[in-house]
């Protein structure tokens, strides 16, 4: 059975709905594929992102992700945004759901680390509830 593909959503498509698109990745691909996309993008990936994840997991973003618009994602299955109140009505899918995270961008390390942690937690669980359902 194919996986579904889930996208995390940002508006610009560097820092939380990487992190998310890493951790899916990282995480939980035997469950579902991850994508990211944001409304705009940017020339490269937070670089407290990058380093960090790097750090944490061994994941080099920079080598595996770019900053993507919503138009370069396949049909998804899973949508989920990241706190931005960023509506996405051109993306159909089954599932939607938002995070409310707080953009970490220029905060101090503790902050990052605090909202990759909660990226983790919510990865899990929602692998959690797509094993859950496909029972």
């Amino acid at each position: 059975m194919n996986k579904p593909k889930a996208a995390f959503i940002c508006v610009h498509n560097s820092c939380r709905s990487q992190i998310a698109e890493a951790l899916g990745k990282h995480l939980a691909s035997d469950v579902f594929e991850s994508y990211s996309a944001g409304t705009e993008t940017k020339p490269q990936i937070n670089q407290d992102a990058v380093r960090l994840m790097k750090q944490c997991y061994g994941i080099d973003m920079e080598q595996t992700q770019y900053s993507k618009l919503l138009s370069e994602l396949p049909p998804l299955d899973i949508v989920i945004t990241m706190g931005c109140n960023v509506q996405c009505p051109t993306l159909p899918c089954k599932h939607r759901e938002d995070w409310g995270l707080d953009d970490p961008t220029g905060k101090s390390d503790a902050e990052f680390l605090k909202t990759i942690q909660k990226i983790e937690e919510k990865i899990l669980n929602l692998k959690q509830r797509i094993q859950t359902a496909k029972n």
